[in-house]
């Protein structure tokens, strides 16, 4: 695999909720200040994935800030890594869910009360689907960003002429905020923003699927996050110039589907059905995507004695660790039922920010002879998530902080039984 192939791979992990989703959270927060707070979180995101990147190729095990907190920090970050991962991953696999079924019932012209009930439904039968065994291929991925390429594309260059009419009026002021005010909305906004980038993960962990990858791993990175970024501001630009920055975020409070209230506004055939196709198979991508992924992070923790060692489990075939899959299901149901795509998008933020300054710290712990990449870009991606992480709304960091201390709690006593165990 080359650089354009490791980019499609990475695409098809960053172009999904995020561009669907967040931008309308975001800029119901920050006003047109989030086209700003888009391009700030992709420089944040550009020194995690340099950090990443070089702690693959140092130590390519699965497992990801998990493993490297293991072996380069300590295991309380070890764990602290994975227990931030499964948090933060299950409450953006809820967001897909919810956004699926806002852009399904948009499609349908149906009312939002079925919002939950069609995001639990998709979330059982894609569970369901994981536990017959089936994985994404490349091809799939490749299908799933092309219609979602096109669709943002052709919704852009439809709102540009609606656009150009309503002139620069809802760009002013640009400095929303709202109570809050407009520094705190923007790092706010910024914080939600920077998680629509962290599919760039997957690319980093391709060490041995690509060719020479000390090189095509940082290319393909870069590229990957330069693409996504002008993709999402182009997006935020013409849907503010359209909508205007309040309606876009109440329409996402609202339906969980602010792009098909832009798509109306076109005058371009077919685009309504284009974009909510694409949404849609967009974000079930993203959630079959990350019910295997945590399903496999809950499988290594269980191994370890981290989790439960019935998480550990796997059937006949060895391919499937069926208790982690019911678990991570159970887990993202839990939080579709909140019913609100805000509340679980800001939880993913607090808990991925922790998640990759723990990654960050584990980069700066890397030998010389192992760095690819000079120690600036891990201090700066360090100080930028604990910076970030409490801009989110106190309620949430405040619970994440919870559960966090929960999680130690049991790692303590989950340790202290293993060590008796072994006297």
């Amino acid at each position: 695999m080359g650089v354009v192939g490791a980019t499609m791979m990475g695409m098809g992990s960053i172009v999904g909720t995020g561009v669907f989703v967040s931008i309308g959270i975001a800029a119901g927060i920050a006003g047109p200040s989030v086209i700003l707070a888009i391009a700030v979180a992709a420089l944040v995101a550009m020194c995690n994935a340099f950090s990443s990147a070089q702690l693959a190729a140092s130590h390519p095990v699965s497992g990801g800030t998990y493993e490297y907190g293991y072996k380069y920090i300590h295991p309380s970050f070890g764990f602290t890594a994975g227990w931030m991962f499964l948090c933060a991953k299950s409450a953006s696999a809820a967001t897909a869910a919810l956004g699926f079924s806002g852009y399904l019932l948009q499609a349908l012209g149906t009312g939002r009360e079925l919002l939950v009930p069609v995001a639990l439904g998709t979330s059982i039968l894609l569970v369901l689907i994981v536990l017959s065994g089936i994985r994404r291929s490349n091809l799939v991925n490749i299908v799933i960003v092309s219609v979602t390429l096109i669709a943002l594309g052709t919704l852009v260059l439809g709102g540009l002429p609606s656009m150009a009419s309503s002139g620069s009026s809802r760009f002013t002021p640009f400095w929303g905020g709202g109570e809050s005010g407009p520094l705190h909305g923007f790092l706010h906004a910024t914080a939600l923003m920077f998680v629509a980038y962290t599919g760039y993960g997957r690319i980093a962990t391709l060490g041995e699927e690509v060719r020479e990858p000390r090189r095509t791993i940082p290319r393909a990175i870069v590229l990957t996050l330069l693409v996504s970024a002008i993709l999402y501001i182009a997006v935020g630009i013409v849907a503010i110039g359209v909508l205007g920055a309040r309606e876009l975020g109440e329409a996402t409070q609202r339906e969980a589907a602010p792009l098909q209230l832009l798509a109306r506004q076109s005058t371009f055939p077919g685009i309504y059905w284009l974009v909510a196709i694409g949404a849609m198979t967009a974000m079930l991508g993203v959630l079959l995507n990350l019910i295997l992924g945590l399903s496999r992070v809950l499988l290594a923790m269980g191994r370890r004695g981290d989790m439960p060692r019935a998480t550990a489990r796997v059937n006949h075939d060895q391919t499937t660790p069926y208790v982690s899959v019911i678990v991570v299901g159970a887990i993202v149901a839990a939080l579709v039922l909140t019913g609100s795509i805000k509340t679980t998008w800001s939880f993913s933020a607090f808990t991925v920010l922790i998640y990759y300054a723990i990654t960050n710290l584990a980069a700066l712990r890397l030998d010389a002879k192992d760095r690819i990449y000079s120690p600036v870009f891990a201090w700066c991606g360090l100080g930028a998530c604990l910076f970030l992480a409490f801009w989110v709304e106190w309620q949430v960091w405040a619970a994440g902080l919870g559960l966090l201390l929960l999680g130690l709690c049991w790692h303590a006593i989950a340790r202290r039984a293993s060590a008796l165990r072994r006297c």
